[in-house]
């Protein structure tokens, strides 16, 4: 009777060990399946965020300079007219992230800064100048500087680098919606992404 029962009980641990061992593998295999879905989804978001914003503007540029003990200035001016385009972009490319199986976490390591890019196109109109103070290419490179002091101003006044973060901000969410959606952590400097809401603190 005893050898009886202690077959069953072999027979019952090997049983127990086999269901314990494929429950083990399924497990293994769900959390190989669902970080090669997270990696997938992170290497489709957007390779590349970018708002655009047009700007224009009209300078009077005039420069004087004094000759022959100042008694006869000469002059030189021009009506510039500026038509810009510029773009502020999240290089998505440059998001790295880290897939942790063993924690079950998606770890940001680091994220893009904001790029602004600034095209202008520039005319000139009504150019005049004096014979002892003409147009040089230190002239038109003072210009150029001043067009992009200024459109980078207002840049700053408009909300274009809150529209373009918005839209980085979003391909974030993405990341952490599918993470949080399998039970999956969103880790950033060592903090665990708990709610939409602090993604919008991210630096």
């Amino acid at each position: 009777m005893k050898p009886f029962i202690f077959g069953i009980g072999i027979t019952l641990l090997a049983v127990l060990g086999i269901y314990l061992w494929i429950g083990q593998q399924a497990k293994s295999e769900q959390v190989e399946v669902n970080s090669s879905i997270i990696r997938e989804q992170i290497n489709n978001v957007g390779k590349l965020v970018v708002v655009e914003g047009n700007y224009s503007q009209v300078l009077n540029y005039k420069n004087t300079r004094q000759n022959y003990l100042r008694i006869f200035p000469a002059s030189k001016k021009a009506l510039v007219i500026i038509n810009s385009k510029v773009t502020v972009s999240y290089d998505m490319r440059l998001l790295q992230t880290e897939v942790d199986e063993n924690s079950r976490s998606v770890i940001i390591h680091s994220i893009p800064e904001e790029e602004v890019n600034i095209y202008p196109e520039i005319e000139y109109y009504d150019i005049s100048q004096d014979y002892f103070n003409q147009f040089t290419a230190a002239d038109y490179n003072k210009i150029k500087t001043t067009v992009h002091q200024i459109i980078e101003e207002k840049v700053n006044q408009s909300d274009l680098k809150e529209r373009a973060r918005a839209n980085f901000i979003a391909e974030l969410q993405r990341i952490y919606l599918l993470t949080s959606t399998m039970g999956w952590t969103l880790v950033y400097n060592d903090r665990p992404i708990e709610s939409e809401e602090i993604l919008l603190n991210l630096k």
